[in-house]
């Protein structure tokens, strides 16, 4: 039986799961002797781009988790993400340098962008069959749309050769060419050239810093050959002409062509099959429930949620004369419909009232349950209720 069928046919609450996440990092750890942290995001949940990206904030949740480890010295990181910003990424690996002697990473799924560039920076690289790395041209938000600084950059060399050519741009593209300014311009080519040098100062200093030799002469290594290597990777990995897409998994193969040793999980079982089911629960703690980040160790686990929001269901134009407010809530598993609403004064006939139409009151801990198994983080929902209001939710 496939892992993923054995974990569906268990069909474990949100809780069990968990639980099962904790179980997992304790037998990775036991395995390895090392410390392991795990850091993911959904890979198929359709949200904003920019609550997805690794940020600042993430930095702070690691720090948060990780900073009270004095006794810890080897930390093993796990993590999977399709990228985001190169600048938390530089603050999160000042942070596990000054607090760790070695850290690795470990990658089962998707590490891309920004992630692979945060990869980059470990002494030491383990994959799965399954995971892979990713282009690590930074990015850009360009308006709402995330366009890899690469192409932005292409894009305009391109526009500027057609009017050297042809004297113009056709109307479209000219339209488009004039809403760029020169700070922005400046801002995608040095974001380009930062994820770059990130690569070339962390791969010599920490990745190469054990390659003494090479391997089919036997030279010994110096530090320009270190670097002179560095600058061949990173170069590699902007490299659009070779990948063709800033999405395209670079898998454990393309990784060692281009001059980058990789170990494999499958190497060692025991540690492979573990590794695989962090993998494994980590997407289906995902797909039944509104958490679409998570950070976990042995000891603690923090999730960030989102839960989609249909509609306002009951209120009226002054808020401060709001007696209790409606909303309606779709599964994204089964599509059910979920009616709930809160109250602001102590009142029971507002219950009644409400009740009759088919709606159910707030949950006092802010979590609900859908029948298909799949559960809601309503916190961040429960807080802009109140905030929007002004006052707090009232609880029979």
């Amino acid at each position: 039986m496939s892992l993923l069928n054995e974990y569906i046919n268990k069909n474990l609450s949100v809780q069990e799961m968990e639980e099962e996440l904790k179980r997992l990092i304790l037998e990775y750890n036991r395995i390895t002797k090392r410390y392991l942290f795990v850091y993911a995001t959904t890979i198929e949940k359709q949200l904003p781009p920019q609550i997805l990206s690794l940020d600042r904030s993430d930095a702070d949740v690691i720090y948060d988790l990780l900073c009270d480890k004095t006794d810890v010295k080897h930390l093993d990181f796990y993590v999977e993400t399709k990228g985001g910003n190169a600048e938390a990424v530089e603050e999160i690996v000042r942070f596990l340098r000054s607090r760790f002697e070695t850290v690795n990473f470990v990658i089962a799924g998707e590490a891309k962008s920004a992630g692979t560039i945060l990869v980059l920076s470990g002494d030491e690289i383990w994959m799965s069959e399954t995971g892979s790395l990713g282009t690590i041209d930074a990015q850009m938000f360009i308006g709402r749309s995330p366009i890899s600084a690469h192409d932005y950059i292409e894009w305009v060399n391109q526009k500027r050769e057609e009017a050297q050519i042809n004297g113009k741009l056709n109307p479209f593209d000219a339209t488009m060419v004039a809403q760029i300014t020169p700070g922005e311009l400046v801002g995608v080519h040095n974001a380009y050239n930062y994820a770059k040098d990130l690569v070339k100062e962390w791969l010599p200093k920490y990745k190469f810093k054990n390659w003494t030799v090479t391997k089919t002469r036997g030279i010994p290594v110096t530090d320009d050959m270190r670097k002179t290597k560095a600058d061949d990777i990173a170069n590699e990995l902007c490299n659009h002409t070779r990948w063709r897409s800033h999405g395209r998994p670079i898998k454990i193969e393309d990784l060692e062509k281009i001059g980058l040793e990789i170990n494999r999980l499958e190497n060692n079982p025991e540690l492979a099959i573990i590794v695989q089911r962090i993998r494994i629960v980590t997407r289906l703690l995902f797909s039944n429930s509104t958490h679409y980040k998570l950070f976990a160790t042995k000891d603690n686990k923090i999730f960030k949620s989102a839960a989609p929001i249909n509609q306002q269901v009951v209120a009226t134009q002054d808020t401060t004369k709001t007696d209790a407010i409606g909303r309606e809530i779709k599964c994204p598993k089964c599509g059910k419909i979920h009616r709930l609403y809160a109250k602001f004064i102590p009142d029971l006939n507002i219950d009644e009232q409400i009740q009759k139409q088919g709606f159910k009151p707030f949950p006092k801990d802010a979590k609900l349950k859908c029948e298909c198994g799949y559960e809601f983080d309503l916190l961040g929902l429960k807080n802009d209720i109140e905030m929007k209001i002004g006052r707090k939710i009232i609880f029979n």
